[in-house]
């Protein structure tokens, strides 16, 4: 048998996908699932990009640029004029498939194996793939359910950096906590980032469904870390275009952006064909955000009210992104969600949901925590709940 590399050894497992194979098993036994735990909208992709998609009269599907088609990059830099930042050009983009490639360009440009990037936690559970293929070690930065999971004073990150600190990501608003950064804490993350002369490195990907009349700061914001700052962005949940695998990577650094380019250039080029719709849905996109991000609100609150009312169950109210992280009354949710699966079934019914240990460094301060998505309808988040509370009984009676 050929041998394993220790990478793949060492590479976690998604929290969010390994289950998916008992889900699978599941509906083959006639068994509908609630699928709460990954982030795909069944909200409509916008008819502009779908549009796109059906009118595309090409006779040769050829190689895009490896910086993305100065189209798709030029709807890019209206999009981000359009929030504020018109100093920017075509030139400080760089389209990826998807925002996974856009965060591995990142930490190539800036990591060499056994640098160091400080995250707050729980983060985005493929900050940890991510890294652990370049050899990367995650600092945490842990936040607790108990206080809404905001965040520890920012002094605390200073505490963390050492010669060997290359860069400190941040999601916002984040997930899988729904956290909303204030401008005064970014703020004080531009000033700890310059002063060390490290990376901030923003995932802004969930920029436009914040709530509650607030709005997201982007990093972008702070001039003074044209150098020192890259923001990770995504089609994906602007516009429910997952399938679509188009993300960006924005910099006002040359040198980050060439050595970027660098990596771009060595994996050929984006897809062409999603650069074409992604394009499209950026056409007079303002009624559709909108409309989603009242759909959302919605969902959020029926979903977060409803956990509360378990006996047992902790769900902070998010202030952005379409997640929340719940507490639930067993001793391992990994365990616990594997049971929904392969054990449980209610009429025929059963939900999935995403552990939360693999969205810590130490898997241990995620064991009584579930993420979960509300991007189902309001009917069908109704039921979920109803089927999660009727499991909890279940399992926690059940013989031993």
């Amino acid at each position: 048998m050929p041998k394993i590399s220790q990478r793949a050894v060492e590479m976690p497992a998604s929290p969010i996908r390994k289950l998916i194979p008992y889900s699978i098993e599941a509906k083959k036994r006639g068994t509908k699932v609630y699928h709460l735990n990954i982030g795909q909208p069944d909200i409509e992709t916008p008819e502009t990009a779908l549009n796109a998609l059906k009118n595309i009269d090409l006779k040769v599907l050829e190689y895009s640029l490896s910086e993305g088609n100065i189209e798709y990059r030029t709807a890019l830099n209206n999009y981000y004029h359009s929030l504020g930042f018109e100093d920017l050009t075509t030139d400080n983009f760089i389209v990826t498939n998807g925002g996974s490639e856009a965060l591995n360009f990142a930490i190539s440009a800036l990591c060499d194996a056994g640098d160091e990037i400080i995250i707050p936690e729980p983060y985005y559970a493929n900050y940890n793939g991510f890294t652990k293929t370049f050899n990367v070690n995650v600092v945490a930065i842990p936040s607790t359910i108990d206080t809404g999971f905001a965040l520890p004073p920012m002094e605390d990150f200073e505490k963390k950096i050492t010669s060997k600190t290359r860069a400190i990501i941040i999601c916002n608003p984040g997930n899988p906590t729904g956290y909303l950064y204030t401008r005064e804490e970014l703020q004080k993350l531009a000033e700890i980032a310059l002063k060390h002369d490290i990376v901030v490195i923003s995932d802004e990907v969930y920029r436009e469904y914040v709530y509650d009349g607030k709005q997201q700061v982007s990093m972008l914001s702070f001039s003074e870390l044209a150098e020192n700052c890259i923001i990770i962005d995504s089609e994906s949940k602007r516009y429910s275009m997952c399938g679509v695998r188009i993300g960006f990577m924005v910099t006002r650094s040359k040198k980050i952006h060439d050595a970027a380019m660098l990596f771009a250039q060595a994996r050929l080029s984006p897809v062409l064909i999603g650069q074409i719709i992604a394009a499209a849905a950026h056409q007079n996109d303002r009624a559709y955000i909108l409309s989603v991000r009242e759909e959302y609100t919605k969902r959020r609150n029926l979903l977060v009210d409803l956990l509360n009312g378990i006996p047992g169950v902790i769900c902070p109210k998010p202030k952005g992104a379409f997640y929340c992280v719940a507490e639930l009354p067993v001793d391992d949710t990994e365990k616990f969600a594997q049971w929904l699966l392969e054990k449980y079934s209610n009429n025929n019914e059963t939900v999935m949901v995403a552990p939360m240990g693999g969205f810590y460094s130490d898997s241990e301060l995620g064991k009584k925590q579930v993420r979960m998505a509300y991007v189902l309808n309001e009917k069908d988040l109704r039921r979920s709940v109803e089927l999660l509370h009727d499991a909890l009984l279940q399992y926690n009676s059940r013989e031993i």
